[in-house]
C-alpha cells in the first residue's frame, strides 16, 4: 500500500495541529493515501485529555489543550515528532499504537539502544526511563496526533510538568543515554524506514502543499 511521508522539518505546533486536523479529514474522504508526518517544535506543552491539576502548572511557554489521549507532555528542539494519519479499517487502535511502540524499538536499536515496552505506559522506555511517548486521537477511524522520541531534547523542560504523570526524572533520551549526539537527520530517516516495515506502507516524500 502506497502512503506519503511529509517531513515537516521545524514547524510551530500550532499550524502542525490545524495540519493534522485537515489531513485526517483528508484522508477520511479518501482524497490522500495513509501518510507519516515527522516534525521538529519549538518548545511547547501540550496537554492531553487525562492530564490533572496536579502534573501541570502554567509555565511561560505556549500550552494547548488536545484530543489525544494521555496526560501533559513537552515538545522542543532535539525531539523527533511523528503523526501517523492513517484510516483504521479494522478499528484497532492498539494495534496502531503497537505498530507505533515497533518501528521506535527497531529505530533505536539501530543506533545501539535496547528499549522495551512497559504495560500501562505507551511509548519506548530504556534501562527503566521513558525515552519515547505515545498519545493519539482518532475521529472518523482516521488518526491523528502521535509519537514523541527524546533524540538530541533539552531534558531540563520536562522539569516543568509531570510528564505522562511520571516523575521528571523518569524521561531520558538517546542523547543521554549514548552520552553523545545523535545524527538527526539519519535517526528521522531510519524511524521512516521502520515504520514503513512495520507497517507495509510504502512512503514516498511528498511536499508540503497547505490544504484548503
Amino acid at each position: 500500500m502506497n502512503g506519503y511521508l511529509l517531513d515537516l522539518g521545524k514547524m510551530e505546533y500550532g499550524e502542525a495541529l490545524e495540519l493534522q486536523k485537515n489531513l485526517a479529514a483528508k484522508r477520511a474522504k479518501g482524497e490522500i493515501p495513509d501518510s507519516l508526518i515527522l516534525v521538529e517544535h519549538d518548545h511547547v506543552i501540550t496537554l492531553g485529555r487525562k492530564t490533572t491539576p496536579a502534573n501541570f502548572k502554567p509555565q511561560n511557554i505556549p500550552v494547548f489543550q488536545v484530543e489525544r489521549g494521555g496526560d501533559a507532555t513537552y515538545h522542543g528542539p532535539g525531539q523527533l515528532v511523528g503523526y501517523p494519519i492513517i484510516l483504521l479499517a479494522d478499528h484497532d487502535v492498539r494495534r496502531h499504537v503497537r505498530n507505533i511502540e515497533e518501528a521506535l524499538l527497531r529505530a533505536v536499536r539501530i543506533f545501539g539502544i535496547d528499549g522495551e515496552r512497559v504495560d500501562g505506559h505507551p511509548g519506548v522506555w530504556a534501562g527503566g526511563k521513558k525515552l519515547a511517548s505515545i498519545g493519539v486521537a482518532v475521529t472518523d477511524w482516521v488518526t491523528y496526533h502521535g509519537f514523541a522520541l527524546n533524540v538530541n531534547t533539552e531534558m531540563e523542560f520536562f522539569e516543568l510538568i509531570r510528564p505522562c504523570g511520571l516523575d521528571p526524572a523518569t524521561m531520558t533520551s538517546m542523547k543521554k543515554i549514548k552520552g553523545e549526539a545523535i545524527p538527526f537527520i539519519e535517526l528521522k530517516a531510519q524511524v521512516a524506514r521502520e515504520y514503513s516495515s512495520v507497517t507495509g506502507l510504502a512512503l514516498s516524500h511528498q511536499r508540503l502543499v497547505h490544504p484548503s
